[in-house]
């Protein structure tokens, strides 16, 4: 079995690169404001596929700490909630019947940590996450929902729940320098005071002490 080397002792598991750079962005805001946050990294599996076949393997590696999952919730949250929740029992590792509101946190050797975009609670994805970070009474908001809302459905390239991405991608491309939902985080354009992203940011914490 191999031994992950010391900053690989705790891990973060996301589906793909959209996922890698919100988090990052949060934890370099996490660290601004907690010098003294741990450490930890985000692993881009490449897919939920690949996330819910490495999690037993991740979490039976030698030396490992924590090992959190974040994963979309997506159509039925309790269909990827028992995915992810059979994977981890796998390893051995009792798991709630139900995820908790907060972000799920089961103690042991390692510690692990399931969070199901956007809520926990809700269906969606992280889309629906990073909509809660667009700052209260944004002017343009309002104007990118009715711009994509408008669009007759014949000249939609994309799948109606796909919709809140294509409003997203909307938004950003108003601002100053459009960019990704990470970079977005990084200009201060999104808001991590949120009480949604404060209790993300809360279980992040408390996943990797």
């Amino acid at each position: 079995m191999n031994t992950p080397k010391p900053a690989q002792n705790r891990i973060l598991l996301v589906e793909g690169q959209n996922d890698e750079h919100v988090v990052r962005h949060i934890r370099r805001h996490i660290r601004d404001r907690h010098p003294s946050a741990p450490s930890f990294d985000i692993v881009d599996k490449g897919g939920i596929n690949n996330v819910l076949d490495s999690i037993s393997g991740e979490i039976k590696v030698s030396g490992r700490l924590a090992v959190g999952i974040l994963v979309d919730a997506n159509s039925t949250l309790m269909n990827r909630w028992k995915s992810v929740r059979d994977r981890i029992m796998r390893a051995n590792i009792q798991v709630p019947t139900h995820p908790n509101p907060d972000g799920t946190i089961i103690e042991g050797t390692p510690r692990v940590g399931i969070w199901l975009m956007p809520d926990n609670e809700s269906s969606g994805e992280l889309e629906d996450f990073v909509k809660q970070m667009i700052p209260t009474g944004d002017p343009v908001w309002p104007l990118s929902q009715q711009y994509i809302d408008g669009i007759p459905q014949a000249n939609r390239k994309f799948a109606d729940h796909k919709k809140l991405r294509a409003q997203l991608y909307d938004w950003l491309a108003t601002r100053e320098d459009p960019r990704q939902m990470g970079l977005a985080i990084k200009a201060h354009d999104l808001n991590v005071d949120g009480t949604l992203c404060k209790k993300f940011v809360a279980w992040l914490m408390a996943l990797f002490e």
